[in-house]
């Protein structure tokens, strides 16, 4: 019987023997990367630094796309076997032609990192009229997944792996009215919408790309400090969530709660590289494990089902493709 993880048939625990306190370094020993390609967006800073770092030292070639060329490479200065090359997100042109050079240089790609996020930020359109948070944390991932996937099939065996995060409980997707043209804008609505749809892309792809050995994955990199994710954040929705007090100090239970940068970048590295995923795929990870399905309505551990319904995996490819223009036909 043909196995797939819609409606989270498998969500289940492989018993990784990794846990939230796990740092990449602690999943990826023993893995050699040699040989391997590696991409991951958004890779200069934050998890995706520390992703960069732990992949490349374990003998990958890590190419990072990033929006800021000069910041990437000081941030990545004295890294071995890695490289820099521009890519706004926001931007379908940059992605295209970051894409195409990557596919001229005829090499297969083993691991595509889809790491690159914004969150918290005023309601922004990009160019072509699309809310900024489905454009980058989303729209974007299926557009360089589509494009780069001759070089995923090309390397025989090859993982995908969006981070996505536990705020996909903030909301599903809405298909009638995905950019809010029609609707109050609410930011957090805005990025669980489009990590509820990472999360769908994710299911949808390593169910029409495994037959080539492709798998794709999803994941919640835990809250983690000392990121930039929170720059446009004002202080009353901190303090709205409860994170802060009335003077904008973070509260001691919740400093006590989240995880390092290195534990940060944990799961994207297990996702990559683990050996109990060879067989598994579409699945979404916490804590360098697959994480149980969420069945409460309040935010909790695990996922959400209707991140995982297979009617919305199905309708949001075909909505990914009608907005974006391309026809990703997995052939």
């Amino acid at each position: 019987m043909e196995q797939n993880n819609y409606q989270g048939l498998m969500q289940k625990s492989v018993n990784s023997g990794f846990n939230a306190a796990s740092t990449a370094n602690d999943v990826i020993k023993g893995i050699d990367l040699t040989g391997k390609i590696a991409i991951v967006t958004g890779g200069n800073t934050g998890i995706g630094l520390e992703t960069v770092k732990v992949l490349a030292g374990a003998g990958a070639t890590v190419i990072v796309a990033a929006r800021d060329v000069e910041k990437a490479n000081r941030n990545l200065a004295g890294i071995a076997n890695t490289e820099v090359e521009a890519m706004d997100l926001t931007e379908p042109k940059s992605i295209d032609a970051f894409a195409e050079k990557f596919l001229d240089s005829d090499r297969p790609l083993h691991l595509l990192i889809n790491n690159a996020g914004i969150m918290w930020v005023p309601l922004r359109r990009t160019s072509n009229g699309i809310e900024s948070q489905l454009a980058t944390n989303y729209l974007a991932q299926f557009q360089l997944t589509a494009r780069l996937w001759p070089a995923l099939k090309k390397a025989n065996g090859a993982r995908v792996v969006n981070v996505s995060s536990q705020g996909h409980q903030f909301g599903d997707f809405n298909f009638d009215d995905p950019n809010f043209f029609n609707r109050d804008y609410e930011t957090l609505q805005a990025y669980g919408q489009s990590k509820t749809a990472s999360n769908l892309f994710a299911l949808e792809l390593d169910q029409r790309a495994k037959e080539h050995k492709v798998r794709a994955y999803s994941l919640h990199p835990g809250s983690i400090g000392g990121t930039e994710l929170a720059r446009e954040a004002p202080l009353e929705l901190f303090i709205k969530m409860g994170l802060c007090d009335a003077e904008g100090n973070i509260k001691p239970e919740i400093a006590a709660s989240l995880k390092t940068i290195p534990q940060g970048a944990a799961t994207t590295v297990w996702c990559a590289v683990s050996p109990k995923l060879n067989d598994i795929g579409g699945v979404y990870c916490e804590d360098s494990e697959i994480a149980s399905i969420a069945s409460g309505d309040t935010i909790e551990k695990g996922i959400k089902l209707y991140s995982l319904d297979q009617a919305n995996a199905s309708r949001l490819w075909n909505f990914s493709e009608e907005i974006t223009g391309i026809k990703f036909n997995i052939k």
